[in-house]
């Protein structure tokens, strides 16, 4: 069930920042955290779950099966890629209804042609506004309850200029979604432009490397940004800390001095408490 904290947040206008979470352990970080919501980042579950770039490979059974378990195993209210829907208007029904039966609180979809590309990379193709329009429309009819958001994503600036992703913005919040996602603008104006211009709470993609300028919650909220998605910081952060302790240990055979987590608390974290519990209560049996 959608939690309706993330509605009621949003509509009190208090901001929004949401970790990317890829996998079970960032997940769990995350959720032992404070934050508002966390961010399933598509990107970061199809380079973990299969170890394959962002580029329309992740079906839905994939996503849906990994949404799913980061759902079950956080507290968090749960924002979740989808994509293009994964296809026409009765596949995005059934990403809809499959999402909210999951637990998602927010599901977002964009309007990229399929197979679809991360949206900081060369190469994305939009679909026509009509197509978009009609998939925001199905999604918003297909929910159950108006607290599961729909937040709709253009990535029609980087091809196609400010002025098209924001005639797209205003369709798509016409069109009934619940937050509306420019993806991709290339500096402070154009993103001061897009709240300028749009009437609904907006979304702002804290790519770091990507084609955005990173600013911290409080210049985002100032902007009048809604939420901040920080997708790639947890694998990026992951990325870095095996590259230095799996170097250190191949180039010193030396593990000691490096910076780890307490193995413990990890334990812990992880639900080992709970296994001790059971084999002690079984083992009087």
């Amino acid at each position: 069930m959608a939690d309706p904290n993330l509605r009621r947040m949003i509509e009190a206008g208090e901001f929004i920042a949401a970790p990317g979470v890829f996998d079970m352990i960032s997940t769990l970080v995350a959720d032992r955290m404070g934050f508002a919501a966390l961010y399933v980042t598509g990107y970061g579950v199809s380079a973990s779950h299969l170890g394959l770039p962002d580029a329309g490979l992740m079906t839905y059974t994939d996503m849906e099966s990994r949404v799913r378990a980061i759902v079950q195993g956080a507290q968090t209210p749960v924002i979740a890629d989808a994509d293009t829907g994964y296809g026409g208007l009765l596949n995005v029904r059934h990403t809809v209804r499959g999402y909210e039966a999951a637990g998602v609180t927010a599901i977002q979809i964009e309007d990229q042609e399929y197979p679809k590309k991360c949206g900081h990379t060369p190469g994305r193709r939009v679909v026509p506004l009509a197509d978009m329009v009609s998939k925001i429309r199905v999604a918003c009819d297909s929910r159950s309850s108006a607290d599961f958001l729909i937040i709709a994503r253009t990535d029609s600036r980087t091809a196609m200029g400010l002025d098209e992703a924001l005639r797209r913005a205003e369709a798509f919040a016409e069109a009934g979604a619940d937050v509306i996602f420019v993806e991709a603008p290339e500096s402070v104006a154009e993103m001061q432009a897009i709240n300028d211009r749009i009437g609904k709470p907006t979304l702002a993609n804290m790519v770091s490397g990507g084609k955005t300028p990173i600013l911290p919650a409080a210049k985002l909220a100032e902007i009048g940004y809604a939420i901040g998605i920080h997708p790639a910081l947890g694998f990026l952060a992951v990325g870095a800390a095996l590259k230095s302790a799996y170097g250190q240990l191949q180039e010193t055979g030396d593990v000691q001095g490096v910076a780890l987590d307490d193995f413990g608390a990890f334990s812990a974290m992880m639900g080992f408490e709970d296994v001790w519990a059971f084999d002690r209560k079984w083992a009087e049996v």
